[in-house]
Formats: structure tokens, sequence, C-alpha cells
């Protein structure tokens, strides 16, 4: 797959999550996407499939009240994207062990896009 297909798929990933649109999010997302956040090293969020990562991005959109994830770059390896991100969001609700509802929290991290067919395979969300 083209470096620039890559970059615009994710592109449009990323606006689609800044705008609460899971739809548009999974548009180009492989049915046995693997997702996987970690956060220090700690692998605290795994998924298997569409339909596990769907639930979690529905489910996720009701923990901000506002949020944006702002790409630093893109640094391309065959068909996996490194994508180096800054990420502010405000907490709409308490999170057990956590941020308070209200609570803004900024990340600096990157996220791991692996690619398969023309659609994203793996995520990794890393802080």
């Amino acid at each position: 797959m083209e470096a620039k297909a890559m970059e615009q798929i994710i592109n449009e990933y990323i606006k689609a999550y800044n705008e609460f649109d899971v739809e548009k999010m999974l548009k180009n997302v492989h049915k046995d996407v693997e997702f996987k956040n970690i956060t220090n090293g700690v692998i605290n969020v795994q998924l298997k499939g569409l339909k596990a990562l769907k639930e979690q991005a529905e489910q996720a959109t009701n923990l901000f009240d506002e949020r944006e994830m702002k790409i630093i770059e893109h640094v391309i390896k065959g068909n996996t994207v490194e994508t180096k991100i800054k990420f502010e969001g405000t907490f709409t609700v308490d999170v057990p062990d956590g941020p308070k509802a209200g609570e803004l929290v900024k990340i600096n991290g990157k996220s791991i896009f692996q690619f398969e067919e023309g659609k994203i395979i793996l995520i990794e969300d890393i802080s």
C-alpha cells in the first residue's frame, strides 16, 4: 500500500475520532483488527475484531466532553505507520483510580497502525 494512502486513512481515522464519529472512524478498519492501549509499558486494553473495537469506541465517546488528538508526524516502515501524537481531553466522568470529571488530561504518545488488504489491521496506542 502506498505511504500517501496509509497517511490519508490515518488522518481520516483521527479526524473522525476527534469528531466522536465512530462509524467514520471504523470505515477503513479491517474486520479482524487488533487494538491495544499501552500505558507505561502495561497493556490496559486489548481487543480483537471490529465489533469489539466499535463497542470500545462508542463507550469512549461518553468519557470526554471534548477531546483532540493532533498528529505530530508519521514515520512509515513498510505497511506500518508510527504516528506521534499529542492528546488533550476533558473528562465527563470520574475514572476509577484516575482523573475526575472536568479534569483536563494531556498526553504525548504514539499510535502504531499496521495495514492489511488496504485497511487498518492493528492499532496500538502507546503513552
